[in-house]
Parts: C-alpha cells; sequence; structure tokens
C-alpha cells in the first residue's frame, strides 16, 4: 500500500547552519543591526520573522525578512552540507514504495533551491509552516510518518496522527525529544532505513 513519509529540512536532511549564519551576517552589515548569529542559528526551527524580530524593531521586521530571502540564495544555499543518512533515508522510502514529503518552516522558494542543491528528489514541499500547520500539510498528503529534529515537528507529526520520528542532529538530545513525545527517537539519519524496514513489515 502507499504510503508517504514526511521530513523536516533543517537539521533533519540538511546542515544549513554555516549559510544561514552568514546570511544573518550580511544582514546585519547591510542594515547596522547587530544580529548574534550564532544565538540565531541555535535555535533554527520556528518561523523566520520570529528570529527577526528578536533583532528588529516591529516596524522593520517585515522588511528585514524579505531582505534575508533575499540574500539566502547566494548566501545560504551553497553552503548547506546533507547530514549524515539523508539520502539514504529519502532512497529507502522509495524502495519501500513510499512517498516523499519535505514539509518545513523556511521560505518555500529558498527550500526548493536547497533540495536541488542537494540533489535531493521529493514528491511533495511545503514551505512556511511551522508546528501544527505542518500538521494541516502532513494530513493533507497523507504522511502517516513525520520525521524532524525539533520539538515542534512532534507536535505536527501529532497534530496529523503521525508516527513522529525524532533525529538528534538539531538542538534537542533524544532524551528531550522522547520526553516530548516523539514515538522513534534516532541519533541521526543512519539508522532510519532500519527503522522504516521493521515499521513497513
Amino acid at each position: 500500500m502507499a504510503f508517504t513519509v514526511g521530513f523536516d529540512l533543517d537539521m533533519t536532511l540538511l546542515d544549513t547552519r554555516p549559510g544561514i549564519k552568514a546570511t544573518y551576517d550580511v544582514l546585519a552589515a547591510e542594515t547596522g543591526v547587530r544580529i548574534d548569529s550564532d544565538l540565531a542559528v541555535s535555535r533554527l526551527g520556528p518561523p523566520l520573522l520570529r528570529e527577526i524580530a528578536e533583532w528588529f524593531p516591529p516596524e522593520r521586521v517585515a522588511a528585514a525578512a524579505d531582505r534575508y530571502r533575499e540574500l539566502y540564495p547566494v548566501h545560504a544555499v551553497p553552503r548547506a552540507v546533507v547530514l549524515p543518512g539523508a539520502l539514504e533515508a529519502v532512497r529507502a522510502v522509495r524502495a519501500q514504495g513510499g512517498r516523499v514529503a519535505v514539509i518545513t518552516g523556511k521560505y518555500e522558494p529558498n527550500a526548493r533551491l536547497h533540495l536541488a542543491e542537494a540533489e535531493l528528489s521529493v514528491d511533495v514541499l511545503v514551505g512556511d509552516l511551522w508546528a501544527e500547520t505542518k500538521g494541516a500539510a502532513l494530513r493533507e498528503h497523507g504522511a502517516s510518518v513525520y520525521v524532524g529534529d525539533h520539538l515542534g515537528d512532534i507536535v505536527g507529526a501529532r497534530a496529523a496522527g503521525a508516527v513522529a520520528v525524532g533525529v538528534a542532529t538539531g538542538p534537542y538530545s533524544a532524551p528531550e525529544l522522547a520526553e516530548a513525545g516523539a514515538d522513534v527517537v534516532l541519533a541521526d539519519l543512519t539508522a532510519f532505513p532500519a527503522w522504516l524496514a521493521t515499521y513497513c513489515g
């Protein structure tokens, strides 16, 4: 029977921290606003506007976010690193006859550039979502599993009635992901194909 597995993008499939840090540094230089880019990349997951609002006054947030998204393809996309096991995880879903969906909080056009750069082929991409809103997209596309590194990803999986698979490649440890309600916790995606084989078995 056909099934769909959803994946988060940042710190689940790709380590985007170097490029995001570089983009924030350029934005800070352009605007004259101090941004602690190391701090910003330590808490990836929530929407961009939430992070921008930590550094810019309310009346400047929208324009700063727009400029960040414009800078992103040049400064961030080429610096992303495919995380261990990511390509194999996607291939494992296809080998089991499944579909691959990427449901991410990232601006969708930039997420698409990341997938192309990393040569990650997916069936569905939906961007600009977070926590419960990820759940709506997962339900819409029939995902029975959602894989992510953030507590917000567990919320999204729960909202969709999907199996929540946590990977400890982001800001949260394996015990923290388990305590937050992940059904399965993996150190990284290298363990995903074996888990999926058992799940599909």
